[in-house]
């Protein structure tokens, strides 16, 4: 009896076996039956426990399944406590960091900052609503932002929780249907007329950066573009400037950092001949900063892949966007403050220089270029503008200008005596 016995039991350990997996083949994944003679589904999906009961077997699958999808379907509850904040830099750094020019990080990150991040940063992605988007963007137009700089905020902060609904932390966007007020006006850029330019270079005529503003209006060049300008690309021999490279500055866990990158565009890298006093201009520069060089000695910044820059400040320094900024505002504050001694003494309005900036000057080279009847094809390969849109919007602007100094040759309807508008010899035949 005893020799049979484990060889029974073997025996009905097999059946037992297989009476289970049929069983559970029955049942289905996650299923079980209980000892009340109930059936109990059980599953863990997204962070949501899925726990059902049923006597109907059938029934429970069901409800079963379709709890299962809905859970597949519905966001990650371990992600629900994630603040904007936390989520955009996740996503920035994942989805945009490896797709942009390094240059253009921190301008993103710091515009994101200082619109979104800074009025709903700290609220939880899940609890953002439409209206809480779009009280961020009435505040941007109570601060008087640009129509173009809400538009950008906004297209970026969607881009991100779009994002974030991939991902499964929200399951709608609450950034459609936004009210952006968009001015029903062409842009007008900011370029100086020809009594302002005259103005502006007798002003800066004993300035350590007359050279830079001289060259400025005669190219056309970015302020990145004026600030990584080398030697090696001012070209005398064929008179000509060579642009390939542009100086940006960026801030870094706090620290400043200086690059030298390529150009903005392909359409960037471009050849600009001598024009005007250019070349006259140069060998200005080129004087000024060699004898910088031997006064100051180890003392002199610009080193390493800086070496050889065109321009530079005072200490040697390559001339970032700051530099020039607070240069043009010194020097437009030393007009507008003549300008206003000699309105009073003359018992006149003054007339004041509007805001400057460095890209003004660029503004005014193609200004000028259409001025004097280039063809615009030409105008865009000078400027490197990517677009052909971009010239004729500011050709656009040149010519409607110009139309309105035209027709306000026309005079008064009275006319003198004196005057003769019609030189009645000049007149057809009458037909």
């Amino acid at each position: 009896m005893y020799s049979f016995l484990p060889i029974i039991i073997l025996k009905n350990r097999e059946e037992w076996i297989v009476m289970a997996k049929g069983l559970k083949e029955k049942l289905g994944k996650g299923i079980r039956q209980r000892k009340d003679g109930r059936y109990e589904a059980r599953a863990t999906i997204n962070g949501i426990i899925i726990n059902l009961y049923n006597f109907d077997l059938k029934q429970l699958k069901k409800d079963f399944e379709e709890a299962k999808e809905q859970a597949t379907k519905s966001v990650d509850v371990k992600r629900q406590n994630i603040t904007l904040n936390e989520w955009f830099e996740e996503w920035f750094t994942k989805y945009k960091v490896p797709n942009i020019k390094s240059t253009s990080v921190f301008p993103m990150g710091s515009k994101f900052q200082n619109t979104f991040g800074a009025q709903i940063g700290e609220m939880k992605v899940v609890d953002i609503r439409n209206i809480d988007i779009q009280e961020v963007i009435n505040k941007m137009q109570e601060e008087g932002r640009a129509a173009s700089s809400m538009m950008d905020a906004l297209g970026r902060v969607r881009d991100c929780l779009e994002s974030a609904k991939h991902n499964r932390i929200i399951t709608e966007n609450p950034c459609f249907e936004i009210n952006v007020p968009w001015e029903n006006k062409q842009v007008l850029r900011r370029f100086l007329t020809h009594e302002e330019q005259g103005i502006y270079l007798r002003e800066v005529e004993f300035n350590w950066y007359k050279e830079m503003f001289y060259i400025m209006f005669l190219t056309g060049m970015r302020i990145g573009e004026v600030g990584g300008l080398k030697w090696s690309n001012v070209d005398f021999k064929n008179k000509c400037i060579n642009i390939n490279r542009s100086l940006s500055c960026n801030y870094e866990a706090g620290v400043k950092k200086m690059l030298l990158t390529t150009p903005k565009t392909h359409n960037s890298y471009r050849k600009i001949p001598f024009m005007g006093e250019a070349e006259e201009m140069f060998l200005s520069q080129k004087k000024k900063v060699d004898k910088l060089k031997k006064e100051l000695g180890k003392r002199f910044r610009s080193e390493g892949e800086f070496e050889d820059l065109v321009f530079v400040t005072t200490m040697g320094s390559p001339v970032l966007r700051y530099h020039a900024e607070k240069e043009v505002k010194k020097v437009v504050e030393a007009i507008n403050k003549r300008e206003a001694f000699e309105a009073v003494r003359e018992q006149r309005e003054p007339k004041l220089f509007e805001n400057m900036y460095p890209h003004a000057f660029r503004h005014t080279f193609c200004s000028r270029c259409f001025e004097r009847n280039m063809a615009p094809k030409v105008v865009q390969a000078l400027m490197g503008h990517q677009h052909f849109s971009t010239t004729m919007d500011i050709y656009t602007h040149v010519t409607e200008t110009k139309y309105d100094e035209e027709v306000a040759k026309f005079g008064n309807a009275v006319i003198d005596k004196e005057d003769t508008l019609i030189n009645e010899e000049s007149l057809p035949n009458e037909v």
